[in-house]
């Protein structure tokens, strides 16, 4: 079987089953965690899960719906998903699940949404003006070819396309997991309750690294494209840095808040 049916179908989808399993773990566990630490913070974790799992296993559709426009319009669809849906959401439920003394403020949830959308929309915006075609990269035997977005195949490429590309990217979603990420810090470096529930700092740690993890995936893909020829990066290295990512933040969820708790013996 050939690398490129590897990567564009079976990873991403692998990926995104494995994100619906995570979000049903986070459902389980919410059950009887919520009773101690609120349930819309859980609630809004498993609904990014499902996100994620959403935005992995439709991956596949850039590839076979077809040559040019339609690598173009599956993959302005699926990064606007992430950049206007699913980064904020991740914000937004780090917001819920590691609450400040007042809570979540809602400016700050709408900020992170605008600011999704904006850079989505700049994101789509470019797409249109960059791709202009299509390539083949595999086949599965001879009943169907794959196909991937190409950049600037009729005249010159345009540098200052590829940055706003990536830059906005950097802004939406590495930006917005950055500042949860952050977030998860500051509150695990002040936590004050840490004698009654000992392993609190341990959990952020590791939603910390997760985040981390996540964005760093995401970046590493960029400086491949930006060193290399656009839209070829190593695709695999971000499906595995995301199932690493999902699987700190999953053990953060699923690690007891304190040690040897009587009521969360089953969880």
């Amino acid at each position: 079987m050939e690398l490129s049916v590897i990567v564009n179908i079976f990873v991403p989808v692998i990926t995104g089953l494995l994100y619906f399993g995570m979000a049903l773990e986070v459902e389980r566990v919410s059950k009887i965690r919520k009773i101690m630490f609120g349930e819309i913070g859980y609630q809004k974790l498993f609904i990014a899960f499902i996100l994620f799992g959403i935005y992995f296993i439709t991956r596949p559709l850039q590839n076979i719906m077809g040559p040019h426009p339609w690598p173009m319009i599956i993959n302005s669809a699926r990064q606007f998903f992430i950049m206007a849906v699913i980064a904020p959401s991740v914000f937004v439920s780090i917001l819920h699940w590691v609450p400040g003394e007042g809570g979540a403020p809602k400016s700050s949830e709408f900020a992170a949404y605008a600011i999704g959308i904006c850079m989505g929309v700049i994101f789509v915006l470019t797409n249109s003006m960059a791709i202009d075609g299509s390539k083949i990269i595999g086949s599965m035997g001879q009943w169907l070819t794959l196909y991937d977005a190409k950049w600037f195949s009729q005249g010159t490429r345009q540098i200052q396309l590829v940055l706003i590309h990536l830059i906005v990217q950097l802004i939406s979603p590495v930006g917005l997991i950055i500042l949860a990420s952050a977030f998860v810090r500051h509150r695990r470096h002040n936590y004050m309750l840490g004698a009654v529930y000992t392993n609190m700092k341990t959990k952020w740690r590791y939603m910390e690294t997760g985040l981390i993890i996540m964005a760093l995936s995401i970046i590493s893909a960029g400086i491949t494209a930006l060193f290399g020829r656009y839209f070829t990066y190593l695709w695999v290295i971000y499906f595995a840095g995301s199932i690493v990512s999902g699987g700190f933040v999953l053990y953060s969820i699923k690690l007891a808040p304190r040690d040897n708790p009587s009521d969360l013996k089953n969880v």
